[in-house]
């Protein structure tokens, strides 16, 4: 688990993502990566789960909030 935290970042900084969509699972949902993702002007879609329980809970109310 630490080595794909610390093996994201290296990979994407090796990689062109200006204006393209990164995909990763809950292990990867860092600030930090997001961050980088942002910076690299690149979009990101990022898994969310149990293991992140107060920043779950905010995306549950606001999808509920736009889509209830």
């Amino acid at each position: 688990k630490s080595n794909e935290i610390t093996a994201i970042p290296e990979l994407l900084e090796a990689l062109s993502i200006k204006g393209l969509l990164v995909t990763i699972d809950a292990m990867g949902c860092q600030k930090s990566i997001a961050k980088q993702i942002v910076a690299k002007k690149g979009d990101y879609l990022l898994m969310v789960k149990g293991n992140q329980p107060k920043l779950l809970e905010a995306i549950e109310i606001a999808f509920i909030d736009q889509h209830g």
